[in-house]
């Protein structure tokens, strides 16, 4: 067919995920359809329909999110941040264009404001057309969206939120600065006092404990708190991605969730994560606890 959209990552009906981020290993997804391509101002954007996973969103040739595992981590990246304040009320996101972060984060009542920093309009506006479910959280009354370079956005705001989440794409290309100790002194200054922050935390532990070292050190010369915390997500290099979770109250444990649902409420709220699996996160592997002293 003259109008089937092809795409370089996808050969013999699969998509292939190969980077030098994850050396000699690869993951691959089964293609049942290309929905959209795009080059936009940033980056490479491509959607399709997968057999098994749902929609899935790629931005320069790595996956981003599908329909069938995305909230294990939407609602961690979140929750463990919302959950380690006592009321917040005002709340940033960096990145998230894809709208998962923000659903999450307005079923939290006591959240009044919902500020989603984005670089990239296309992410926005593919994400509402391709993947409704994720994006709900950009028809709350409570949100607000601007379109910009979340770096650039910080720098306006002092003493102003009381929880930021970066959910940013790997430390390459447009994301590289958000991994950086100046970001994270942004973070801090827009921060009210006792806020929390989670950001996205170099990827894995198997294959890039170097690189979450380094960004936790740099966490630390900023923040009182910080701690890392993982979750599981299978179409993640080796199944796994972290998050950097800092208070800049000093003495508050995050690893330990101030505000609970009963049980019954958090099976309704969450597909995910829940008050015990918040405390489980931060619990990690030997190695990778020793490399994280």
């Amino acid at each position: 067919m003259s109008d089937e959209i092809t795409h370089p990552t996808i050969q013999d009906g699969w998509f292939r995920e190969i980077s030098e981020m994850w050396p000699g290993q690869a993951m691959a997804l089964r293609v049942k359809k290309v929905l959209h391509h795009e080059k936009s101002k940033y980056q490479d954007v491509l959607i399709f329909e997968s057999t098994d996973y749902g929609n899935v969103l790629v931005l320069d040739n790595v996956i981003q999110c599908t329909e069938r595992d995305e909230f294990a981590y939407q609602e961690m990246i979140t929750h463990l941040a919302l959950n380690s304040h006592p009321n917040p009320k005002k709340v940033l996101v960096i990145g998230g264009g894809d709208g998962g972060v923000l659903r999450e984060v307005v079923k939290h009542e006591c959240v009044e404001e919902a500020v989603l920093c984005d670089i990239d309009e296309a992410v926005i506006r593919l994400s509402k057309q391709y993947l409704p479910h994720m994006a709900a959280g950009f028809k709350s009354p409570k949100t607000t969206v601007h379109v910009g370079d979340g770096f650039k956005f910080l720098e306006d705001y002092k003493n102003a939120f009381d929880v930021i989440i970066t959910d940013s794409s790997d430390p390459e290309g447009p994301a590289e600065a958000l991994f950086q100790k100046a970001y994270f002194e942004l973070l801090h200054g827009a921060l009210k006092e006792g806020g929390v922050i989670t950001t996205q935390g170099s990827e894995n532990q198997w294959l890039h404990l170097s690189l979450i070292t380094e960004l936790k050190k740099s966490c630390r010369e900023v923040f009182p708190v910080v701690e890392y915390a993982y979750t599981t997500i299978p179409t993640y290099p080796s199944g796994q991605i972290g998050f950097m979770v800092c208070c800049k109250e000093a003495g508050r444990d995050v690893s330990k969730p101030l505000r609970k649902l009963p049980e019954e409420e958090e099976n309704k709220r969450y597909r995910y994560y829940n008050s015990r699996i918040h405390e489980a996160s931060f619990v990690l592997p030997t190695f990778a606890a020793l490399a994280l002293k």
